[in-house]
């Protein structure tokens, strides 16, 4: 073999083994970008399952507007919706609420629909316990409820022992120590159907009607809201069902969106003369998660200027 031969060998097995130590190279940037990954979306899923669910934000926000008598003015309510019991809800999680709300002293507290999960079937120890924690709550001038689209055919009966009104296409007048009244409507599910607007609002067709009450309405689906106001103004909206988007990328917004509420899922929205706010939820739906979206209670206090 002549020297070139050698050499030409030995240029090959030096070259062999630089495209060896590159393979190298490459596979363990893989493996390592890889793990990388794997340890990122484990503590992705891990913060939004197990973090971003659990603590409950109190959103405190002031409403004026110079139809609200001033005999309310200070008034307090306290809206949760969408407790979905028996997702990642359960008894402590309940007690942990209710004490969050009576810490506020609210005037009037509403809920605004999903009480327990479409998922679950509460035995009646569990549902005693539920009622149990829930009749706690503390408010003086009324306890409101409307049904929404994952409430089964109990609901009504469980919220009726918890001291709540169910108000299915109903009104109340709400009296403080005069002879002033605000006016809370309650609409039933539009995914179900069941809502029933005119009824709803049937107040406006009687002889005694103030046409200049202060009007509250409390809706499942938010997305009825447009319906509602084609019909009559109401002042303030109070929803429930998108948990506004559960999952929800920085100057984005929701990732996806619910049926009955893929116009109208953010917190808030100003609708001409109306105020909507909109519920982030206590429970969690479908995929079980949150992301850059709390569970949370919203605190309003009425004012008149």
């Amino acid at each position: 073999m002549t020297r070139e031969e050698l050499n030409e060998d030995k240029q090959e097995e030096i070259l062999k083994e630089e495209n060896r130590k590159a393979r190298k190279k490459v596979i363990k940037k893989i493996v390592k970008y890889t793990v990388i990954l794997i340890i990122f979306l484990y503590a992705f899923f891990f913060y939004a399952e197990n973090v971003s669910t659990v603590k409950i934000v109190v959103n405190e926000e002031r409403i004026t507007n110079t139809k609200i008598p001033i005999s309310f003015n200070g008034l307090k309510i306290i809206h949760f919706s969408d407790l979905h019991y028996g997702s990642n809800i359960d008894k402590d999680k309940v007690k942990e609420v209710v004490t969050l709300i009576n810490k506020r002293k609210p005037d009037i507290v509403v809920f605004t629909g999903d009480l327990i999960d479409k998922s679950i079937e509460l035995d009646n120890k569990e549902q005693e316990s539920l009622i149990t924690e829930l009749q706690k709550i503390d408010s003086p001038l009324g306890k409101y409820a409307i049904i929404g689209d994952e409430d089964k055919d109990n609901y009504s009966t469980i919220m009726n022992q918890c001291n709540f009104v169910v108000l299915n296409n109903e009104y109340d007048l709400v009296y403080n120590k005069t002879n002033d009244a605000l006016l809370i409507t309650g609409f039933s599910s539009s995914l179900n159907n069941t809502i029933d607007i005119n009824k709803a609002l049937d107040y406006y067709n009687l002889d005694f009607a103030n046409t200049n009450i202060y009007s509250i309405g409390l809706l499942h689906e938010p997305d009825s809201t447009d319906d509602i106001l084609n019909i009559h103004q109401m002042d303030l909206l109070l929803a429930g069902h998108s948990h506004n988007g559960n999952v929800r990328i920085p100057f984005i917004g929701s990732v996806t969106k619910r049926n009955g509420a893929k116009k109208y899922d953010q917190a808030y929205y100003k609708i001409n003369n109306s105020k909507l706010y909109i519920s982030s939820g206590i429970g969690t739906q479908d995929n079980g998660i949150r992301l850059f979206c709390r569970p949370s209670i919203n605190f309003y206090r009425l004012s008149n200027s």
